[in-house]
């Protein structure tokens, strides 16, 4: 695959659960564990502090592009799963 920029899939959510998050999040002051729903992604899987400036940086500067995130919400969730075992 590719390292091309894309457009984040509205609803994916895939970087909020697959990847483990070290930092505080509003209501995880600890972070979160791989594979873990992160506190702030609602029931749509979008982000609820998205354009906040108490979102974490980490997130923040995590930028879509296929190599991560593939053509599919399960091909994102499964490539960052397994980066995230990877390191």
């Amino acid at each position: 695959m590719k390292t091309e920029s894309m457009n984040c899939r509205l609803g994916c959510g895939a970087c909020c659960i697959a990847p483990s998050i070290s930092s505080p999040i509003p209501g995880m002051p600890n972070g979160k564990k791989a594979g873990e729903r992160c506190i702030q992604l609602d029931e749509r899987n979008l982000c609820k502090l998205f354009g906040d400036e108490s979102r974490p940086k980490v997130c923040s500067d995590f930028s879509a592009t296929l190599d991560v995130c593939g053509s599919t919400n399960a091909q994102a969730l499964a490539l960052l799963t397994e980066l995230e075992e990877l390191t």
